[in-house]
């Protein structure tokens, strides 16, 4: 999978990762991934065409 650039709010850091889910809500489309300093995920709005690449 592409690696992609998430933002974690509880620790206000970026961090990059290749490892994520593609989740649909609503009609949006988001990538999913577990942030690397706790169990919480980090959630990011993609566009229809980046989660039909990514999927």
């Amino acid at each position: 999978m592409a690696e992609m650039e998430f933002f974690d709010v509880k620790t206000k850091k970026k961090f990059k990762t290749g490892e994520f889910r593609i989740e649909e809500r609503k009609g949006r489309f988001f990538a999913v991934a577990k942030s690397p300093t706790g169990t919480h995920e980090c959630w990011r709005v993609v566009s229809k065409d980046a989660a039909a690449k990514l999927k």
